[in-house]
């Protein structure tokens, strides 16, 4: 059973989420919150597997909730709920940690899914938001995806190659089946590739193939 905090300072949008969690049978909240301080506290009393997160909320919004959070020891998955065009610093979520975004306008099914595939440790994107977040940040160059251009040299043909799949947005299974390979030794060069770039999250990852240029063969 995967565990969620829902952190949502809109009681009514809340309300609409928990039906949402409730209605899948692997899934259950476990706790809710209405900004990034009481989700603190909360993930400390209930050790929830993925955190679902606000970005505009009082007191303390969700980038800073989820700095915090990421910086822990056993740091809960984040997924980050956004309008996108009115999330001016999200960069900073994706620098901290956070293990995927989605649309507020997202289909329910989206959701569930979303909150699986990043619980199961592989943090996706759908395409259509990787293009646009690397569309809106694609300017900016952190220190630490800076020197993770720096380190690209350290990968193997094979994980360079796969690296260009992250940034368009693949998940490991439509890697496997895109290079004719079992799921598992994609979730193995993804790892490696990612422990040799210090990438916390495919988000990370796919920034640093779209500022280098690495961009998968149509």
């Amino acid at each position: 059973m995967i565990q969620v905090l829902l952190v949502e300072d809109e009681t009514m949008l809340r309300a609409g989420l928990r039906r949402i969690l409730d209605s899948a049978a692997d899934l259950t909240v476990v706790a809710e919150a209405e900004n990034g301080a009481e989700a603190l506290a909360a993930v400390q009393r209930h050790a929830p597997d993925v955190v679902v997160m606000d970005v505009q909320m009082p007191k303390m919004d969700g980038l800073a909730a989820t700095r915090q959070l990421a910086a822990q020891p056993d740091a809960p998955k984040i997924l980050i709920l956004t309008m996108f065009d009115l999330d001016a610093n999200i960069y900073a979520a994706i620098e901290a940690g956070a293990s995927g975004f989605l649309l507020k306008d997202a289909r329910p099914e989206e959701l569930i899914n979303a909150i699986r595939v990043i619980a199961d440790g592989d943090a996706m994107l759908s395409p259509s938001v990787t293009r646009r977040l690397l569309a809106r940040f694609a300017g900016g160059s952190p220190t630490r995806t800076t020197s993770a251009l720096d380190r690209l040299a350290e990968l193997t043909p094979r994980e360079r190659e796969i690296l260009a799949l992250v940034g368009g947005g693949l998940s490991n299974a439509a890697i496997a089946k895109r290079l004719n390979a079992a799921e598992s030794t994609v979730k193995g060069h993804v790892s490696r590739l990612m422990t040799k770039l210090d990438c916390d999250s495919r988000v990370q990852a796919a920034i640093i193939a779209h500022n280098a240029g690495i961009a998968a063969d149509r």
